[in-house]
């Protein structure tokens, strides 16, 4: 399967809403403002982040 841009955002807007998700429905002592406020901001970056990584060993990887 080849990922193209279109294909990536989705993964990756899926992966954030799961887990977003998960969190609010989860029996933790956090209110759902702090999982939105805080919680989804740094998971969007952190997972930024791995991804412009991930991007660039492959570049990295294919041009060995």
């Amino acid at each position: 399967m080849e990922f193209d841009l279109a294909k990536t955002v989705l993964v990756f807007a899926a992966l954030v809403a799961v887990g977003t998700a998960a969190l609010v429905g989860a029996p933790i002592p956090m209110t759902s403002s702090t999982i939105l406020m805080m919680v989804t901001p740094s998971m969007i970056v952190f997972g930024a982040i791995c991804l412009a990584l991930g991007v660039k060993h492959g570049e990295y990887r294919t041009a060995r």
